[in-house]
């Protein structure tokens, strides 16, 4: 699908700031899309928005069509007469401004959703929304309100772990289950209705102010999901429910060892033989929530990594073909040409390449990868096709003030000369006379290239250093715990974003017309 000319901010929802530990879908989200309206910016990327499990990580969530509870405005539920006010206010003062914890996050909203729920259940009101959705969502969500039900009765625990009956899936079983279970079950249907309630919301306010939202499609699920639990023979499992075989990518630049996800392989033949159904349901929940698709890993419907599941690393794992035009043909010809961004990032060869261009589909090209080479490297801007999606970085990467400044090389097979002489190329190329402007600099490659989309993530806005870093991936702790202050979108940050959008035409209209005025000490630093 052919994309025009825009840009926009990587920001993760529960990066957002607010009370409560967590950033959520109330007003902070609201005047969120007022600072990207205002600064002319079209698109707000996001991450998974599903339920997450161990690790806190967005790409291992217990559902593929859920969303988060964690991330639901307790506020609203206090206006619907769910929750009283001094319920929501109790403990908010011993959260971190800065970062997620999210254990006490989890304790209290929780809690507090426990309490709205049973307030739900006492209350005598119309419940036709709910009751509409319960129906409309119900291919996806009985399975999930079971499965959460079922983990939390078994202390937690992954569902291979759980009685074989329930491993299994028998019948009888199941339905003991869900009358044992129907209070839990109703509680989960529950949030997952004020989650997509307060989600259509926030994006009608983003879609009305001419904002499309970017969201997140890991290729691959988690293996403790109601996903896998619930449709076993589309992956490959054992008799006991364990993957025979695992995902994850080779040995490369960051990692001797290469990365093992551990995610469930799938059974592409299953699914072809029933017209991909399964992704099909994907695809639509997925747009029923977002405008543009980024598909995570898009490499692997040509070819994936599968490890055996008894490997510890992801070194001794071998390619395999996926599905490839087979797959994007089916879903063009069930929902027609979708607004799809495929994520290329990684050890790229041409048949891939060659994939994603038949579809027409927008490749993805990082700022901080531009400058390991010569004039070459494909990630400089002055090679750059048109239909790329241009990021100064992502939520996988250092900032780019924490890439600029970094003194050390740990994790990677990069030696200091090399960072060195990275540097000093990006100062050559971006023209980089005060090194405490590198984000803006970075900022400006991205937004004159010629790239279709121009994607910033609000770390490099704010000019934060790795301290602020999203996600290591070689680190199983301290991930997705990033927060913004709302102080932080200061007047000048608005002023020189707006700008830059404007110089290179990425806002509506794309045409330059600003009046000039008078240069001021603050907006040239000394040195520039």
């Amino acid at each position: 699908m052919a994309f025009e000319r825009a840009s926009g901010i990587l920001l993760h929802p529960t990066s957002l700031p607010g009370a409560y530990g967590i950033g959520s879908l109330g007003d902070t989200a609201y005047r969120f899309i007022d600072f990207l309206s205002e600064t002319k910016q079209q698109l707000w990327q996001v991450l998974p928005l599903g339920p997450t499990g161990y690790g806190d990580s967005p790409y291992q969530c217990f559902s593929a069509f859920a969303g988060n509870p964690l991330l639901i405005n307790l506020e609203y539920l206090v206006e619907k007469g769910l929750l009283p006010p001094e319920d929501t206010q109790a403990g908010a003062d011993h959260f971190p401004a800065e970062y997620v914890d999210y254990g006490h996050v989890i304790t209290h909203k929780t809690s507090q959703l426990a309490r709205a729920f049973e307030q739900f259940r006492r209350q005598k009101m119309e419940r036709a929304d709910y009751d509409a959705f319960c129906e409309e969502q119900a291919g996806w969500l009985d399975d999930f309100a079971l499965f959460m039900a079922l983990k939390a009765e078994q202390g937690g625990g992954s569902w291979v772990k759980w009685p074989k009956e329930l491993v299994q899936r028998d019948a009888v079983a199941l339905e003991a289950a869900r009358e044992r279970l129907a209070d839990s079950i109703a509680y989960h249907k529950f949030t997952q209705w004020i989650f997509f309630e307060q989600w259509t919301a926030l994006k009608r306010a983003a879609n009305d102010k001419g904002i499309k939202i970017i969201g997140d499609l890991p290729i691959f699920v988690a293996h403790d999901s109601a996903d896998v639990w619930a449709n076993p023979d589309l992956f490959y499992l054992d008799d006991l429910g364990n993957p025979t075989s695992v995902a994850g990518v080779p040995p490369d630049y960051f990692s001797a060892t290469g990365q093992r996800w551990g995610n469930p392989l799938y059974r592409w033949d299953v699914m072809k033989t029933r017209g991909y159904s399964w992704w099909l349901s994907r695809f639509k929940q997925m747009l029923t929530l977002v405008d543009i698709v980024r598909i995570d890993h898009f490499r692997g419907f040509q070819d994936y990594w599968e490890i055996p599941a008894d490997e510890p690393t992801a070194v001794n794992g071998k390619w395999v073909p996926g599905p490839r035009d087979d797959f994007f043909n089916a879903i063009r010809d069930n929902l027609g040409e979708l607004p799809i961004i495929a994520e290329d990032l990684g050890l790229i060869t041409r048949s891939v390449t060659e994939l994603r261009k038949r579809f027409d589909l927008p490749g993805m090209a990082v700022l901080q990868f531009a400058f390991a080479e010569d004039s070459t490297n494909a990630f400089l801007p002055h090679n750059l096709e048109p239909n790329t999606v241009v990021y100064t970085g992502t939520h996988d990467n250092e900032t780019t003030a924490g890439w600029f400044f970094r003194a050390d090389t740990a994790g990677t097979t990069v030696d200091v000369s090399s960072l060195v002489q990275e540097r000093h190329y990006a100062r050559q190329y971006a023209k980089i006379l005060v090194d405490s402007e590198v984000h803006w600099d970075f900022i400006r490659l991205a937004f004159q290239s010629v790239g279709v989309f121009a994607i910033v993530p609000m770390q490099d806005v704010l000019g934060l250093g790795n301290d602020a870093r999203m996600n290591f991936p070689s680190s199983e702790r301290g991930n997705w715990q990033w927060r913004m202050r709302e102080e932080h979108l200061t007047d000048e940050i608005k002023r020189r974003l707006t700008e830059l959008t404007t110089i290179y035409g990425r806002h509506v209209g794309g045409n330059y017309r600003q009046e000039p005025h008078a240069p001021n000490e603050d907006e040239h630093p000394a040195g520039r």
